[in-house]
């Protein structure tokens, strides 16, 4: 008999275990999130914007938007190989009121560090740590630059473009994208200026902070009242 019980549950364990999909309610800045999923802390070309704001739970999103960005990130391994990328705030995985933001209360919410390359122009990861309140605190002046930090523009709309893409493909899309607006205009002279134009709704009115050193994301997926 105990045989038989510790071969049923060598069979159980073989099987791969399936997380249950999320719920989202309301919205972005009035909403709760189930079953929320944590974002990898990193993969071949990005990383998490710290190991203590993981820890804290920040960095969980709905299940459809953990697909949509980590599969965005894949493309971008082959679109463009030499370039690295940086997210940074989320949510909870219970969703709820999430401070100093106003929004990423329902798991579709997510902020990702602006891509910058270095003075010798190689895509590098925008500093986040303690002292510059994990990179919220930089700021970039008219020209896109901050210290020894451009911003990479290229990086920053092909990213875009990835996630708009993978959004649609799964049957979702993105409701709108908050950046600097004054900088709006480097970004759409890049390659990808046509596409974002054309598909992608950006914020037309500074925000309540910049977001120069960071992009908002809102996506668009399907939430109960």
């Amino acid at each position: 008999m105990r045989t038989h019980y510790l071969l049923a549950v060598m069979i159980l364990l073989s099987f791969p275990c399936q997380a249950a999909e999320s719920n989202c309610y309301g919205t972005t800045s009035n909403g709760r999130l189930e079953n929320g999923v944590k974002l990898p802390s990193k993969g071949k070309n990005f990383v998490s914007y710290s190991n203590l704001a993981e820890i804290a739970g920040r960095t969980y999103v709905h299940s459809a938007v953990k697909e949509i960005v980590v599969a965005a990130y894949k493309d971008l391994e082959t679109d463009l190989p030499k370039k690295v990328f940086k997210y940074a705030e989320t949510g909870f995985r219970k969703g709820g009121k999430f401070k100093p933001h106003k929004t990423h209360q329902n798991g579709l919410s997510v902020d990702f560090m602006t891509p910058v390359v270095n003075l010798e122009g190689k895509s590098v990861h925008l500093p986040t740590n303690v002292l510059n309140r994990l990179g919220y605190d930089i700021e970039f002046d008219s020209a896109g630059k901050y210290k020894q930090y451009s911003i990479d523009y290229e990086a920053l709309g092909a990213h875009i473009v990835s996630l708009h893409k993978q959004s649609k493909a799964r049957g979702y899309d993105i409701w709108r994208v908050i950046f600097d607006p004054a900088l709006q205009p480097n970004l759409f002279k890049s390659k990808y200026g046509s596409y974002l134009r054309s598909n992608i709704k950006f914020s037309e009115k500074r925000s309540w902070v910049r977001h120069d050193e960071h992009y908002h994301v809102d996506f668009i997926v399907p939430c109960k009242k």
